[in-house]
């Protein structure tokens, strides 16, 4: 599948960076970069054009824009599609932490009710990346109250213990989104037209990272940019984004250092300071180790 975007300046800034540590070393003539995700190749060009390549295109190219040849009605009947998955009673989940060198992945559940949807409006629910955590912090508490969710935290240490090259990142996040629903439905049994889950792997894959899973929840509708659709994914990425803040200021304690978050340069200088003060062994405990920053880390060091 190959799919076509058109992005700003701003947006070429954010897919560099997004995309650094999987970017391919050879020069190809008028291409800025280009970058091999799990199923995808992009290629971005000097003209602003960004093309995706392989089984995920679509599911990639919808984190940056709309693929050039969706017309105007197609967009109209996207944004029709979508507002069913909004005002509904659903069950939704999202993940947070997948992107930062420290700090544990969470992923939640909610049961989100029609009734429900005036109450989160007013406290202003969305993507809790498009959310500072000052306001996180003081609205997911009340969210919490409101609605029933169903939260796993996968710490760093033990992140370190499932990777593996049979096991990667998606995989994870399958295991993991798959347990909180099942659990939420299971317990909850909430009355529901949809479960929402913000697609990270095309279906068929998703499906198969659970093979060796004992009990499967099934039924869901996979969708790019679900937190901006549906309310129940909306109000689990920012439960998980509170969890994760504060599991992040423990993390924070615990080596009495400013940890930053995400993957960029700062973190490899704070990391040098962890292996100076700890050894490099506490990179196990509260790093994602399979991360470039380990090798940029440790590369620096002398032992």
């Amino acid at each position: 599948m190959n799919v076509v975007i058109k992005v700003n300046d701003e947006i070429k800034e954010k897919m560099i960076e997004y995309y650094k540590d999987k970017r391919r070393d050879k020069v190809i003539p008028y291409v800025v970069f280009q970058a091999e995700e799990e199923d995808t190749v992009i290629t971005m060009y000097e003209s602003g054009k960004v093309m995706f390549q392989g089984t995920s295109a679509d599911v990639d190219a919808a984190m940056w824009g709309v693929a050039l040849e969706n017309t105007k009605e197609k967009q109209e009947e996207n944004k029709k599609a979508s507002e069913k998955y909004y005002y509904c009673n659903s069950v939704g989940s999202d993940e947070v932490g997948t992107g930062d060198y420290f700090g544990p992945i969470v992923v939640t559940a909610t049961y989100v009710r029609k009734e429900d949807i005036p109450f989160l409006e007013e406290l202003g629910v969305g993507d809790s990346k498009k959310i500072d955590d000052s306001k996180i912090l003081k609205i997911a508490p009340q969210i919490a109250k409101r609605i029933k969710y169903r939260s796993t935290i996968l710490t760093n240490k033990e992140y370190n213990e499932k990777y593996t090259k049979d096991t990667n990142m998606n995989k994870i996040k399958a295991i993991l989104h798959n347990n909180v629903l099942y659990k939420l439905m299971q317990e909850e049994k909430p009355e529901i037209d949809y479960i929402v889950v913000d697609e990270f792997a095309r279906e068929a894959r998703y499906y198969e990272y659970l093979s060796g899973t004992n009990v499967v929840q099934r039924n869901i509708t996979f969708m790019t940019k679900a937190e901006d659709k549906n309310l129940a994914v909306a109000c689990g990425s920012i439960i998980s984004r509170y969890l994760f803040l504060k599991e992040f200021d423990k993390i924070c304690d615990e080596v009495h250092l400013p940890l930053p978050k995400g993957a960029g340069k700062d973190v490899d200088t704070i990391g040098e300071e962890v292996v100076e003060k700890f050894g490099k062994e506490k990179l196990q405990d509260i790093a994602k180790v399979n991360f470039k920053n380990t090798d940029r880390i440790l590369h620096t060091m002398v032992f």
